[in-house]
């Protein structure tokens, strides 16, 4: 994976959660943080939609519960 993307998706994590960042590792999962709850993951998507232009769905905003996840989905969705 993109090491520079994966960087800006944990701080990004980091900053939409309000949490630091040395909390935020390559496996960051949803639930690893008490912030990272329904209304902390909203927020997240959100600012992913925001950041790289892309669109998240109802259905797909399930699946983005990870870093890898959101890696993944950026990378298939071809983000700025």
């Amino acid at each position: 994976m993109d090491n520079d993307l994966n960087q800006a998706i944990g701080d990004l994590i980091s900053e939409t959660l309000e949490i630091p960042r040395g909390q935020v590792t390559d496996n960051f999962t949803y639930g690893d943080a008490p912030q990272w709850d329904s209304m902390g993951h909203m927020n997240l998507m959100m600012a992913l939609e925001e950041k790289y232009g892309v669109q998240i769905t109802a259905e797909t905003i399930t699946g983005l519960v990870s870093i890898p996840a959101i890696l993944n989905y950026l990378s298939e969705n071809k983000h700025d």
